[in-house]
């Protein structure tokens, strides 16, 4: 990318000064936003530590890192104006070197800010604290959570006393247009240690800028004990009074604001006189004490700080102690699994995949940790029994709910009536009257919107001695951030390209998110990971395609394999499937165009139908049996003749072809149930997409058990040798091996 043609929209300045702990990651955060058009100044403020090595490594070559190396000491703001005299971009936006930032984070405020004609533009920061000393927390809070709001120069002033109740504004990294309303490039009061942000904000807001604040938590502000703002001196706060007299300087001040600008200095004022009383406490100057005390009594007031940080001290768990920098204790390795899909127990295809991941990755010695997102697990019903297969994570919680025992019980009472309600239809429904429409379909969860509080409940939820965030379908990309180890690599897992699903067939019934999905927005959320783990490799390949920067690897589902091929009875056949649309699309076309031809053939044949699927279907023709969703599959593997998979839509790997591989089975299925893995199923099951082929391969096997057992056979040794556990997982957990990260 050349400097002279690239012209960056946003140029993002960030000030350092030996920043080594946390640089990396915050340089990361940067060149890895979805707004790509950006230019990355660091301006170094004459580091004597390896941060300058470690952001240059960090950027991997990435011509948008610009680096500016100072000499001699001259503080942030220098610093920064420095890289802002260098800057190109229309907007400019502040991060620290030890905070990081959400990868959607400059696109979504830039568009903002150019739709509602604002200058200047902040979100909301989520605080978390060194060694989980306190739980994350917003910055914002009110009104300013739930909506965009404009911020007037006085209400900007208000919300910024010193020890002042409510959330400070001048707190919040601004994203600014780099040359204001009066045509004057912005640039900071190098006087300025403390409070430069507001200097600079307000003297934008006093020249005609229009500001405007969004509630999304997109910038990540790291407390730990070398932040700047921790250390307030006495000069500093003199400072800070010589730069807010200046603002009175050159502007006509309305009343409103004037009240506003004198409430703030009084307020530094008493700051100041609090320094000088705690400092003549300390030197026993109780004389002194006393009389600064009496001449501004306010100043007592904020002894209420240093009590509260003491208590909280105090009160901090266990978990948040420290010993030489690292939290105490070993234990296994800890992996977050980030997830909004109803995961109680292997009850489809993919909660089984991802099940099975999570047992290879327990029996190599990692704590896997289910952090459910979202309340919409729940859908419509206010309960979630968990099954025995729940037992392979380390942590299991929902958002919204009480777990007692095996159960987890929603709080929303809206779940309840929505499930009364549900319950209620039914009825009516067996009764043979009509319908009232008082019940409706739950929200596809897993595609659903991020709220706030599934953003917080993330950062609080994750444990600081996570070593990587896994995410459970691409929709769960940007959650990641929000586990607050920006230092621990994201992994996605796809468990299907959901846009090639939404694309393949227009009569499939998928939910309206994923019909939605286009496959450049499903690139942009796989873009957002370190490493995207496909399920077969034809969807790894499309991947390392459209995103050639991200590391992908293959991890096809596992099962068990069976010790030798079972050759089941005449004329019984299988079919297993969750309720899913590709599984009933495909179940009709075998009822329609496959099973009347094989009844003609084998007039005794009978088809057993395990699984959800059976409540989408209105009728069973003669000769087929609804099992519903059964106890356990193992007895009926074991006596069908054959397993078929009718597939006529769908994308991923099909969990249902491994299962029945690994029992040992004759298959018969289509191109679309071998999607991904034809190279290696190509002997070991018959794969025909015309009905009348497939109807004649069925009867043919359901009558001859040696050609069924020619076929199981095929399939069991194609199961040992391509889907055992090592030769699925092994690649992920070595992967995961090569995490190592210290606190």
């Amino acid at each position: 990318m050349s400097s002279t043609t690239f012209a960056p929209m946003v140029s993002v300045v960030m000030a350092n000064h030996n920043g080594a702990a946390h640089i990396a990651a915050a340089v990361r955060s940067v060149l890895r936003q979805t707004l790509a058009a950006l230019e990355l100044i660091l301006s170094d403020d004459c580091s004597n530590d390896e941060s300058v090595a470690l952001a240059r490594a960090a950027a991997n070559g990435d011509p948008r890192l610009v680096i500016i190396e100072s000499n001699a000491k001259s503080g942030p703001a220098a610093a920064r104006n420095r890289a802002l005299n260098a800057a190109r971009g229309k907007w400019i936006a502040i991060v620290d070197s030890d905070d990081f930032i959400h990868p959607e984070r400059l696109e979504r405020l830039v568009a903002a800010a150019e739709a509602d004609k604002a200058d200047i533009i902040a979100d909301d920061m989520l605080t978390f604290y060194e060694h989980r000393a306190r739980a994350p927390h917003a910055h914002l809070s009110g009104a300013l959570t739930r909506k965009p709001c404009w911020i007037s120069a006085s209400a900007y002033v208000r919300t910024n006393h010193l020890f002042g109740r409510g959330p400070s504004l001048g707190y919040l990294k601004p994203v600014f247009r780099r040359v204001g309303r009066d045509g004057a490039a912005a640039a900071y009061d190098e006087s300025l240690t403390i409070a430069e942000d507001f200097d600079l904000v307000m003297r934008l807001l006093l020249s005609g800028a229009r500001m405007r604040s969004y509630p999304e938590l997109g910038y990540f502000y790291r407390k730990h004990a070398g932040s700047i703002s921790h250390r307030l001196k006495a000069s500093d706060i003199d400072a800070m009074v010589k730069a807010h007299d200046r603002l009175n300087q050159g502007h006509d001040i309305p009343d409103e604001l004037a009240d506003a600008l004198h409430a703030r200095r009084a307020s530094l004022l008493t700051a100041r006189a609090f320094g000088d009383f705690i400092g003549a406490l300390k030197e026993r100057r109780l004389g002194a004490a006393l009389s600064i005390a009496a001449r501004r009594p306010s100043a007592l007031l904020l002894l209420r700080y240093p009590i509260r940080d003491r208590l909280r001290k105090m009160g901090a768990p266990a978990s948040s102690r420290q010993k030489e920098g690292r939290l105490e204790g070993g234990g296994p390795k800890r992996i977050a699994l980030l997830s909004r899909q109803r995961v109680i127990g292997a009850t489809n295809g993919s909660s089984t995949y991802l099940l099975s991941i999570v047992g290879a990755l327990s029996r190599a010695g990692f704590a896997v940790d289910y952090i459910g997102a979202s309340p919409k697990i729940f859908g419509r019903w206010p309960m979630l029994r968990l099954k025995s297969e729940i037992g392979v994570f380390a942590r299991y919680g929902v958002r919204g709910g009480v777990r007692v025992g095996d159960m987890i019980f929603t709080r929303d009472a809206r779940v309840w009536l929505a499930a009364a309600l549900a319950v209620f239809e039914r009825a009516l429904t067996k009764m043979k009257l009509p319908s009232l429409g008082l019940s409706k379909p739950a929200d596809y969860a897993i595609a659903a919107k991020a709220e706030r509080a599934d953003m917080l409940y993330v950062a609080r939820q994750v444990q600081a001695n996570t070593q990587a965030i896994v995410c459970d379908y691409a929709f769960l990309a940007p959650l990641a951030p929000y586990a607050l180890v920006p230092e621990a690599p994201a992994l996605t897992i796809m468990h299907d390209l959901m846009s090639a699903r939404a694309a393949e067939d227009p009569n499939e019934k998928v939910p309206d998110e994923v019909a939605a999905l286009t496959p450049e927005a499903e690139f942009k959320l796989l873009g957002m990971a370190d490493v995207v783990v496909a399920i077969q490799a034809g969807e790894a390949a499309k991947v390392r395609a459209a995103l050639p920067e991200v590391e992908t690897i293959v991890a096809p589902h596992f099962v068990d394999a069976v010790a030798a091929p079972q050759i089941g009875e005449n004329d019984t056949l299988l079919f297993v499937g969750s309720n899913t649309a590709p599984n009933v699309v495909g179940l009709r076309w075998f009822f329609d165009a496959v099973w009347p031809l094989v009844r003609a053939a084998r007039p005794n044949a009978e088809l057993q139908v395990a699984g959800g699927v059976a409540r989408s279907m209105d009728a069973a023709p003669e000769g087929v049996r609804m099992l519903g969703v059964v106890a356990s599959l193992e007895p009926y593997y074991r006596d069908a003749g054959v397993v078929i998979s009718p597939l006529r839509t769908g994308s991923g790997l099909k969990i249902k072809l491994i299962e029945a591989l690994a029992a040992g089975k004759a298959i018969i299925g289509t191109t679309v149930t071998a999607q991904g893995v034809e190279d290696v199923v190509g002997n070991a099951m018959i794969i025909t997409d015309d009905a009348a082929t497939f109807a004649r391969a069925v009867s043919e096997h359901l009558s001859d058990a040696e050609k069924r057992r020619i076929l199981a056979s095929g399939a069991l040794l194609c199961a040992q040798a391509n889907f055992s556990s090592e030769a699925c997982f092994g690649p992920l957990i070595a992967r995961l091996n090569t995490v190592n990260i210290s606190r």
